[in-house]
């Protein structure tokens, strides 16, 4: 498809192009995690990994992701729920952890995304350079990552008035440097004080390398998964207007994300996977957290509404669980 052309200025949805300092800092943040994960292929295979550095990468990576599924996406993007201030200010810190940029401009680009779905103005959409077989070899790769390199930036004043608001968003763009430093520093600081003795380094460094680099790789590619796999391939047994698909082996990585076919029929429910077996974590919090009284007015998909999103009436079986185990 061809991309509409666009002139910066204060009523274009985009069109300021990254300068060469965007995608340095791009490259660093986004290259040295992938490097990473390339290269703990030749160190498991030449060192292994401990048990302290799984469990420290395990613990780091579901707060992380959880931080981006939950407070990025469902609730700072589509406003799924509203969250008390402690737990909208944890959301956003977690989500920061995630080296993927700050929540203003992370939610411009998704809201912009939601807007133009697999259409021209879509940032990162797999189609954009058309469906012969070397244009979407090249649309995945755009999706997945070139798009983080070569984005046109949203119009933050257009897509995202609301957390421009927000003076704690403000604050916590702001303190990107720092938290980029803890996302990586405190799986070193956790695994030193672990290790043998007061304090030890081998196990520090480790701990960095796994539970830090490799882990921000990781959640850096089942993220990007999203924007790539599920918009190529994937079931659809929901209505939308764009090519969205549920890929089910993506779902338990990304925290239910991957059921991503009915989110954009459904943006706002607080539950993507609605159907009978699908697992999604994102939303078992969400509830949690609306037990806790930290979560209130969660949209919860009912069953008449997944009824009348379906592609064929009558062939889905929503799960039991949608309004959160109540009946």
């Amino acid at each position: 498809m061809t991309q509409p052309t666009t002139t910066p200025g204060s009523d274009a949805l985009w069109g300021d192009r990254m300068g060469t300092r965007d995608r340095v800092i791009v490259g660093v943040f986004v290259g040295i995690p992938f490097l990473a994960v390339i290269a703990s292929v030749v160190v498991l295979w030449g060192w292994g990994v401990s048990w302290h550095d799984l469990v420290i990468g395990a613990v780091m990576y579901l707060i992380v992701m959880h931080g981006v599924t939950i407070g990025y996406h469902r609730l700072f993007t589509h406003k799924a729920f509203k969250a008390n201030r402690p737990l909208k200010i944890t959301l956003a810190v977690a989500g920061s952890l995630a080296v993927q940029g700050d929540p203003i401009t992370w939610v411009a680009d998704h809201r912009r995304h939601h807007q133009f779905a697999d259409q021209p103005g879509d940032p990162h959409s797999p189609w954009r350079f058309g469906t012969s077989v070397p244009a979407l070899i090249k649309g995945m790769v755009w999706a997945h990552i070139g798009w983080t390199f070569n984005n046109e930036k949203t119009n933050e004043r257009h897509y995202v008035p609301d957390l421009l608001a927000d003076r704690d968003m403000v604050l916590i763009r702001n303190l990107q440097l720092p938290l980029v430093l803890l996302t990586f520093g405190a799986p070193a600081v956790a695994g030193g004080l672990w290790g043998e003795g007061t304090w030890d380094s081998g196990a520090a460094w480790s701990a960095f390398f796994w539970a830090g680099l490799v882990r921000v790789g990781l959640i850096h590619h089942v993220t990007w998964s999203i924007n790539s796999i599920c918009h190529m391939a994937g079931e659809r047994p929901f209505k939308s207007r764009d090519k969205s698909g549920n890929v089910w082996w993506l779902a338990l990585l990304s925290g239910g994300e991957a059921w991503h076919n009915l989110h954009h029929a459904d943006p706002t429910s607080a539950r993507h996977g609605v159907l009978r077996g699908q697992i999604d974590s994102s939303a078992r919090l969400i509830q949690l957290f609306e037990k806790f009284g930290w979560a209130t007015d969660v949209r919860w998909p009912d069953e008449r509404r997944i009824a009348a999103k379906s592609v064929t009436p009558g062939s889905v079986t929503p799960t039991s669980a949608l309004k959160g185990d109540r009946k």
